[in-house]
């Protein structure tokens, strides 16, 4: 039992929790001190926490929304991302949460009607606040977890959908300012909002490096077997394996070629680790996936 505690928590890193602790604060301080003063709208489910918290009754705080719809979606996408992302991504999102209720409800700073950096000004405010919110998200990811549920429903149903991780967040993100807008009767900050997620997911694409593209791992092992079967056990994915020979050493070794979601890469790169600590990977961005008659873009 102590062996297999230590093996569990041998696949967390304390780096990685601070950094997800930092992520949490960052995105925390995007949102309520830029976006959520003015009523704008963040995306994915910290935009629609931020819908609810403003049609619903004053005890129903944007903290509260966060964690209510953010963590069951981790949960639900537990199988398909594992233990440790799951785990690592509840964390980031509470830590954004008790942040969020922190400046909004005990620090003694005023961002119920204005941001306290930028007043009134929308554009600012979308601009700083998608950039700042989009620097916590993208450290998120970067480091094994993720800041929005949305994400990983996007991993999970994009594919069966046959569109791209980017094409499904677009979609909800498109539907959630129509809302935005049909519920307060004005295009004026929905339209603003959409700065807000224009910057924050050019500045995730920047920290992650392509967070909406798909991955291609190339593995070089000599133990191709046993990297394969660990890998399709964890992801449940298809690889392909192509004989390949060493050109200064004349060794025979085996080619893992295999498609995998930028959330997997963090766990991937640990397993084969685990595997054969001398395998050799490069990890690549997929342009376009093409599958029997479709053809999908990453």
């Amino acid at each position: 039992m102590r062996e297999k505690l230590k093996k569990i928590l041998h696949q967390y890193s304390p780096v990685n929790f601070l950094f997800l602790f930092l992520a949490g604060v960052i995105n925390a301080i995007g949102v309520t001190v830029f976006i959520a003063p003015v009523q704008l709208y963040d995306s994915g489910i910290s935009g629609t926490s931020i819908l609810l918290s403003q049609i619903t009754p004053e005890m129903f705080s944007l903290s509260m929304f966060l964690l209510v719809l953010n963590i069951p979606l981790f949960l639900y996408g537990l199988k398909r991302q594992g233990a440790v992302f799951t785990v690592y991504a509840i964390f980031a999102v509470v830590v954004y949460a008790v942040t969020a209720w922190l400046i909004t409800d005990v620090l003694p700073i005023d961002v119920s009607i204005a941001s306290p950096l930028a007043g009134t000004d929308l554009f600012l405010c979308a601009i700083f606040g998608g950039i700042i919110s989009g620097i916590g998200s993208g450290a998120a990811i970067r480091y094994g977890g993720a800041m929005d549920g949305i994400e990983v429903v996007a991993v999970v149903l994009a594919k069966k959908l046959g569109i791209s991780i980017g094409t499904f967040m677009m979609i909800y993100n498109v539907i959630l300012y129509a809302l935005c807008g049909i519920v307060i009767g004005s295009w004026i900050l929905p339209l603003y909002s959409v700065v807000t997620y224009a910057a924050a997911s050019k500045t995730v694409d920047f920290v992650v490096d392509g967070l909406d593209s798909e991955k291609a791992a190339m593995i070089i092992t000599t133990k191709p077997d046993e990297v394969a079967k660990a890998l399709s056990d964890q992801f449940k994915i298809g690889l392909t394996l192509i004989e390949a020979k060493g050109y200064y050493s004349k060794e025979k070794k085996t080619v893992l070629y295999a498609v995998i979601n930028t959330f997997q890469i963090v766990k991937m790169k640990a397993v084969i680790k685990s595997t054969d600590e001398n395998a050799y990977v490069t990890i690549s961005v997929v342009a376009d996936i093409f599958h029997g008659s479709r053809e999908l873009d990453a």
